[in-house]
């Protein structure tokens, strides 16, 4: 037979195609939209809300409501917000090994219109108890699509712009911040009590948007493959992603990463626990998560209106102030999205942690100083905005990009599931014990986030490798290292090469397989 010293047959290149686009948006839409939204639109109807639990509790006991329990009422109708995406997270596992990843998401869709349902038609029913069980169902289904949208976007991505298209799932958050704060401006349905559930109904739109278009997109070809052994599904959906009909490559590319798992199972959480060549990339995953929520964003968000109040903001001015805060957060991740190719996920990262610290510092102290100088509340209204952009530029989106990248396919579920739950225990947690740290360090409450945002700097520049434009098995390479684990690049590398060292009846000793995953 004939040597043939090295083949390299002509790389792809990496295209943007309208199935791509159309999974990214769309699936956003349904997903991130919903979440983000809901960060925000209980805000603007607040009072209207106390005022419609104070009336129910009138017709049904002939006495007025208690302050305290109405401020217990409103701060459960809040945080079982968190604890719904808490239970939603850990179905994750579940629901992706029956449905799969798109269809985890179509099915998810009905706990968006339940809720939906539920919190519009609360004050018709005069049960303020729907609007309480319509937040925790609005929260599952938050839980679920957070973990389970940015696994299917990074899978279904070419690995040149992986980075760029899981950030709609960011994007996506920040527009639905943004659409919450402009539908809840006193001029929409912000003011007039009796429209406060059209503020809720509008939930089921997305929901519609979604179910109406992603059953005509392709599921992950990695799941079709490796999890259901469907191998012309596989090629059908790779072809529909990357818009050519040779996608022999990435077929190959994805069989090579099952043969080196040695496993088509997908792992439980105890065994990614247990697993050693894994070790530092979970301990980044609950490191970067825990950031995510404890860096002080929500501390912004939930509290931003008292934040302003107390910089010397006119009541009357804070709803279109508040409105600059999600366009900038908007704004912040398009950029993002443009540029994470080419600067890469750790400096994103490492910018976004170190410039939040610099900004939460500042803003600490216009705070302490507001009193004494007029302009202060400028400065202090300032470092919000700019918080809020560092935040989006890396923190706000990355960390979900990175959960997917740092796991190969049979553990990536059980990755998706630990983030998850770290998610929304810290999202609790702050929306809990915020208020109480900010009543008794006053201005200096903020500093405790000037902490947590410089050791995640550290850390990431400390241990995290760079992941952008390699491939799943490439990213956990780099991590064998620092797992005390022996780097078996080259042995796959050959294993791979033989395997496929057949081209046309001629024996090659050396193959490189290029492909766009």
């Amino acid at each position: 037979s004939i040597i043939c010293q090295n083949i390299k047959p002509p790389k792809p290149a990496p295209r943007l195609t309208v199935c791509l686009i159309s999974a990214a948006f769309f699936g956003s839409v349904g997903s991130s939209f919903l979440y983000g939204y809901n960060l925000s639109v209980v805000n603007a109807p607040a009072s209207y809300i106390k005022t419609f639990y104070n009336k129910t509790w009138i017709d049904r006991y002939n006495e007025p409501i208690g302050d305290g329990t109405v401020t217990l009422l409103w701060s459960v109708t809040v945080s079982i917000f968190a604890i719904g995406g808490l239970v939603g997270a850990l179905t994750v596992s579940f629901l992706i090994k029956a449905l799969g990843r798109k269809g985890t998401l179509l099915a998810n869709n009905a706990l968006a219109l339940i809720a939906a349902l539920l919190l519009a038609l609360g004050e018709t029913a005069g049960s303020f108890e729907m609007l309480i069980i319509g937040r925790f169902i609005i929260g599952m289904d938050s839980g679920v699509s957070l973990s389970v949208l940015p696994m299917y976007l990074g899978e279904i991505s070419p690995r040149q712009v992986r980075g760029s298209i899981g950030q709609f799932h960011a994007i996506f958050i920040c527009l639905g911040v943004f659409i919450g704060q402009v539908l809840g401006l006193p001029e929409i349905f912000g003011q007039v009590s009796l429209r406060w559930n059209f503020l809720f109904g509008f939930l089921a739109l997305p929901a519609l948007l979604q179910l109406c278009v992603l059953p005509f997109l392709p599921e992950s070809p990695r799941f079709l493959l490796m999890e259901r052994r469907d191998e012309a599904g596989a090629e059908k959906a790779f072809q529909a992603f990357l818009g050519r009909s040779d996608v022999s490559r990435e077929l190959e590319e994805v069989h090579a990463e099952s043969r080196a798992q040695n496993t088509q199972r997908t792992a439980s959480v105890l065994e990614l626990f247990r697993k050693r060549s894994l070790r530092w990339q979970l301990i980044t995953v609950i490191v970067v998560m825990s950031c995510y929520q404890l860096c002080g964003l929500n501390a912004i968000w939930y509290y931003t209106n008292g934040i302003l109040q107390k910089a010397g903001f006119e009541p009357t001015l804070i709803p279109y102030i508040t409105l600059s805060t999600g366009g900038i957060e908007t704004l912040a991740a398009v950029i993002s999205g443009l540029v994470i190719e080419k600067v890469g996920r750790r400096p994103l990262l490492i910018f976004g942690f170190s410039a939040m610290a610099v900004f939460f510092s500042l803003l600490t102290v216009f705070l302490h100083y507001q009193d004494r100088f007029s302009w202060m509340p400028y400065l202090s209204f300032t470092s919000i905005l700019l918080l809020i952009a560092s935040f989006c530029s890396g923190p706000g989106g990355v960390p979900f990009v990175l959960t997917g990248e740092l796991f190969e396919q049979s553990y990536r579920p059980a990755a998706f599931m630990i983030a998850g739950t770290v998610n929304w225990l810290s999202n609790f947690a702050v929306g809990l014990l915020f208020p109480f740290i900010q009543e008794a360090l006053q201005t200096f409450a903020f500093l405790l986030f000037v902490v947590v945002c410089a050791a995640g700097a550290v850390y990431l520049l400390v241990v995290l490798p760079e992941t952008k434009n390699k491939t799943f098995m490439e990213i956990s390479q780099s991590f064998s290292k620092i797992n005390g684990v022996p780097d078996q690049t080259h042995e796959r590398e050959m294993k791979d090469a033989l395997d496929t060292a057949t081209v046309n009846g001629l024996q090659c000793a050396d193959v490189e397989m290029e492909s766009s995953f």
